[in-house]
C-alpha cells in the first residue's frame, strides 16, 4: 500500500489515507482526492445466476448506467413536450365527452353551453399556467407544488399536496388508460369484452419502457404525441372548414342517449356539474413544474417555455374538438357499443369507414395510453422527493441500473393495476374521483407561491403576487365546486389522502427515532472498544463448519464457549466426549432441552449470563458467532442453515449483543483438517 508519493509500509487502517497498491484497472480508478472509483466491470454479478439475470435485464431495459452519464438522460424542450404533456393534451379527448355527458340530461339545446364551458376551462388553464411559469423559475429543483408548500407554509400543508399529487398520478395513469381502450372499441367493437385486459396489458407495457430510462422513453413517447396532436388539429381543420365555409351543421340525435324523461332543467347546477367534469382538461399542467430537473439547461427556462406550449396546444385543441362536437350534433354513445365523442368528430372529419378514421383511433389511443407516461415519470419523481425527506420507504429515492426510480415506477403501476380492475376500465366510473386531488395541491401551490413572493419582494414581486394570489382564489373555488359536484365518489379522495399522510407521518416518526438513536455527538471522540467481550457460539457438533465459526470466534476475543442446545443426552454425552478430545482449549456447555425448543434456551442462556455479571461493573458485548454450511447450489440451500435464521431473528434487537453469521464452503478436502461430522441440521 501507499500514501501518493510515500510508502505506508507499517501503516495501520485507521491511518488518515489508504491507497491499494495498483488497483486493478479493469475494476477501479483513482480520482484526483485519491478515492477508488469502482467501474461498470466491478459492479457485475460473479455467480451464473446472476450473470444471466443481468444479461435478461440488459435485453429488457438496456445496459447499466453510471450516475455521470445523466446529463446525457436530460430532455431537450421536444422530447419533454412529448413527455410532459402526454396526460394533459390526451385529456382533450375525453374532457369535452365529460361535459357533454351531463348537459345531455338537459335535453339537446343544453348542448349549447358545452363550447362557453370549454372556452372557461380554457381560462382557468391560462391562469393556472401563467402561475406555474413563476413556480418552475423560482423552484428549479423539481418538486413542484410539494417543494413550494415545503418551503413555505407549515409542513402539514406539504404533505396534504404531497397525497394529494400521489393519488391524482394514479388516477391519470387509470383514467388515460381506460379512455384509451375506449377508442379502440370504438374503432373495433369486437374487443368490448377485453377492455381491462388491453389496460393491463398497456401499463405493464408502459412501466417497461420507463424502467428503460428517461430518455428512451422519450424517444418511444416522441412521435405518437407529435401525430395525434398533427391528426386532431387536421380533424379540427376538416371541421371548421365544413361548417363555417360550406355551411355543414346537424341536430343531435333523437332521442338523446342517456337523457331522463321528463327532461332535466338546464341550470347553473348542472352547469357547474358540467364544468367540473370538463375541468379533467386541467390534469396534467403541473407535471412539468415537477419535473423540471429532467430537463436540459438552461433548466428553468426550458421548462417554462415547454409549459407555455403544451397550454397553448391544450386550450386549442380542446375548444376546437367542443366546438365542431356542437356543430354536428355529436353526444356519447354507450350502447350496443362505445362510441366516443371524439372517435364520431374522426368519423365525421375523415369518414367513418376510411383509413384515415382508423388511423386518428390509433393515435389518439397511443396518446392516451402514452398520457400516463407523465405520470411515470412525475410520481416516482415525488416519491423519491418523499424518500429523501424521510416520509416515504428511503428505496423510493434509488435509482435502477437506467437511473429510473424504479420503486415509484412499479409502485404506481401496480396502484394504477388495482383501481382499473376494480373500476372495470370504465371512464366515466373513474372520472368522479378525477382531478379532486390536483386542484388541492394547485390551491395549496399558489398559496405557497404568495408566502414566498412576500417573503422575495424581488424581481417585480407585486405582479408576480398577484399572479399567483389571483390562481390560488380561482383554483381553490374550483376545488370546491368539483368536490361537491362530483360527490359522493368524489369524498373517497377525501379520505384516501388523509390516510396517505398518516402513513407517510408514520414513516417520517419512524426515521427520526432511528436517527436519534444513531446519532453520535459532534464532539465525541471514539477510542476504540473500552467494554468487556465474550464470543458464544452456539454448535450442532464437530464439523467444518463449526470449526470455522471457533476460528473467527478466536479472532474476536480468546474467551470462546461453545454452547450445544440438545433434547438427547446421549447424543450429547458422544458429542462433549468428541469435543474435549478434538478442541480441548474451547469449552463447551451443554443446555438439554426436555421440550426440544433451540432457539429459547439458548436466549435464556444469555440472559443468565447477564444477570451473572457484576452489578457495578457495565455488562460486556456479547458476540453470538453462528455458523452456517453455504451448500454448492442454489437449489440446496433451502435445505440448510433454517435454525440458523431463527436464531438470527431472535437475537435482533437483543441489548449489547452482536450477531455474527460465518458461511462456510468448502469445494474440496482438506486432510489436515478436523474429520468433519454430518452438515449442520436444518
Amino acid at each position: 500500500m501507499k500514501d501518493g508519493p510515500k510508502s505506508l509500509k507499517g501503516r495501520k487502517l485507521g491511518d488518515r489515507r489508504v491507497r491499494i497498491e495498483r488497483p486493478h484497472a479493469a475494476y477501479f480508478r483513482y480520482t484526483p482526492q485519491g478515492n477508488l472509483v469502482a467501474k461498470e466491470a466491478a459492479s457485475r454479478p460473479r455467480t451464473p445466476a446472476g450473470r444471466l439475470v443481468a444479461r435478461i435485464r440488459g435485453v429488457m431495459f438496456g445496459r447499466p448506467l453510471s450516475i455521470h452519464d445523466e446529463i446525457t438522460e436530460r430532455l431537450n424542450k421536444k422530447k419533454a413536450l412529448a413527455i410532459f404533456s402526454s396526460d394533459a393534451i390526451s385529456s382533450s379527448a375525453y374532457a369535452t365527452e365529460e361535459i357533454l355527458r351531463v348537459l345531455v340530461l338537459a335535453g339537446a339545446g343544453a348542448l349549447m353551453a358545452g363550447l362557453p364551458i370549454a372556452i372557461a376551462i380554457a381560462l382557468l388553464l391560462a391562469v393556472v399556467s401563467t402561475s406555474y411559469r413563476q413556480e418552475v423559475h423560482a423552484y428549479p429543483s423539481g418538486g413542484g407544488d410539494y417543494a413550494v408548500a415545503r418551503a413555505n407554509l407549515p409542513g402539514i400543508f406539504s404533505l396534504v399536496v404531497a397525497g394529494a399529487l400521489l393519488v391524482d398520478y394514479v388516477m391519470t395513469v387509470a383514467v388515460s388508460t381506460s379512455s384509451a381502450v375506449e377508442q379502440v372499441i370504438s374503432a373495433l367493437p369486437t374487443l368490448q369484452d377485453l377492455r381491462v385486459e388491453i389496460g393491463v396489458a398497456a401499463i405493464v407495457l408502459i412501466m417497461l419502457g420507463n424502467l428503460r430510462g428517461l430518455r428512451e422513453s422519450g424517444n418511444i413517447f416522441a412521435i405518437p404525441t407529435y401525430l395525434f396532436a398533427g391528426s386532431t388539429l387536421l380533424m379540427i381543420g376538416i371541421g371548421l372548414f365544413r361548417i363555417i365555409v360550406l355551411g355543414e351543421h346537424r341536430a343531435p340525435p333523437d332521442p338523446l342517449p342517456g337523457a331522463p324523461s321528463p327532461v332535466q332543467a338546464l341550470g347553473w347546477l348542472l352547469i357547474i356539474r358540467a364544468f367540473a367534469s370538463g375541468s379533467v382538461a386541467l390534469t396534467g399542467t403541473e407535471a412539468i413544474a415537477n419535473g423540471v430537473p429532467a430537463f436540459k439547461p438552461p433548466e428553468p427556462k426550458n421548462a417554462a417555455t415547454t409549459l407555455t406550449a403544451v397550454a397553448i396546444l391544450l386550450a386549442v385543441l380542446f375548444i376546437g374538438i367542443t366546438f365542431v362536437a356542437y356543430n354536428f350534433g355529436v353526444v356519447a354513445v354507450d350502447e350496443p357499443a362505445v362510441k366516443t365523442v371524439i372517435s364520431q368528430v374522426a368519423a365525421i372529419a375523415f369518414g367513418d369507414s376510411s383509413i384515415g378514421f382508423y388511423l386518428f383511433q390509433a393515435f389518439t389511443a397511443l396518446i392516451l395510453f402514452l398520457a400516463a407516461n407523465t405520470s411515470f415519470n412525475a410520481f416516482p419523481r415525488l416519491a423519491a422527493i418523499l424518500a429523501l425527506d424521510g416520509y416515504m420507504p428511503r428505496q423510493f429515492s434509488f435509482r435502477g441500473d437506467r437511473l429510473a426510480f424504479t420503486s415509484g415506477i412499479v409502485m404506481l403501476s401496480v396502484a394504477a393495476i388495482a383501481l382499473l380492475v376494480a373500476f372495470g376500465g370504465i371512464t366515466t366510473a373513474l372520472i368522479p374521483m378525477y382531478a379532486v386531488g390536483v386542484f388541492v395541491a394547485f390551491t395549496i401551490g399558489q398559496v405557497g407561491m404568495v408566502r414566498h413572493w412576500l417573503a422575495a419582494r424581488s424581481g417585480g414581486w407585486r405582479w408576480k403576487l398577484a399572479i399567483n394570489g389571483f390562481g390560488a382564489a380561482l383554483t381553490g373555488v374550483v376545488f370546491v365546486v368539483v368536490l361537491i359536484a362530483k360527490a359522493p365518489v368524489s369524498l373517497l379522495v377525501a379520505v384516501i389522502i388523509p390516510i396517505l399522510m398518516f402513513v407517510m407521518l408514520f414513516i417520517n416518526r419512524q426515521y427520526r427515532a432511528s436517527k436519534s438513536e444513531l446519532a453520535v455527538r459532534p464532539d465525541a471522540v471514539i477510542r476504540g472498544p473500552h467494554r468487556e467481550e465474550r464470543v458464544i457460539v452456539p454448535v450442532p457438533g464437530i464439523n467444518r463448519a463449526v470449526v470455522h465459526a471457533i476460528n473467527v470466534g478466536l479472532s474476536i476475543d480468546p474467551n470462546v464457549q461453545a454452547v450445544l442446545i440438545s433434547d438427547d443426552p446421549e447424543d450429547a454425552a458422544l458429542i462433549r466426549s468428541r469435543w474435549e478430545r478434538q478442541m480441548p482449549t474451547v469449552p463447551l456447555v451443554i443446555v438439554e432441552s426436555p421440550y426440544r425448543a433451540l432457539v429459547a434456551p439458548l436466549v435464556s442462556y444469555l440472559d443468565v449470563l447477564d444477570r451473572g455479571w457484576p452489578a457495578d461493573k457495565e455488562a460486556p458485548i456479547t458476540f453470538v458467532v453462528i455458523p452456517e454450511y453455504v451448500a454448492k447450489n442454489w437449489w440446496e440451500r433451502i435445505l440448510y442453515n433454517q435454525s440458523a435464521k431463527r436464531l438470527r431473528a431472535a437475537l435482533l434487537g437483543r441489548a449489547h449483543t452482536v450477531v455474527v453469521n460465518v458461511p462456510y464452503r468448502r469445494e474440496t478436502a482438506d486432510p489436515t483438517e478436523v474429520s468433519p461430522g454430518p452438515p449442520p441440521p436444518a
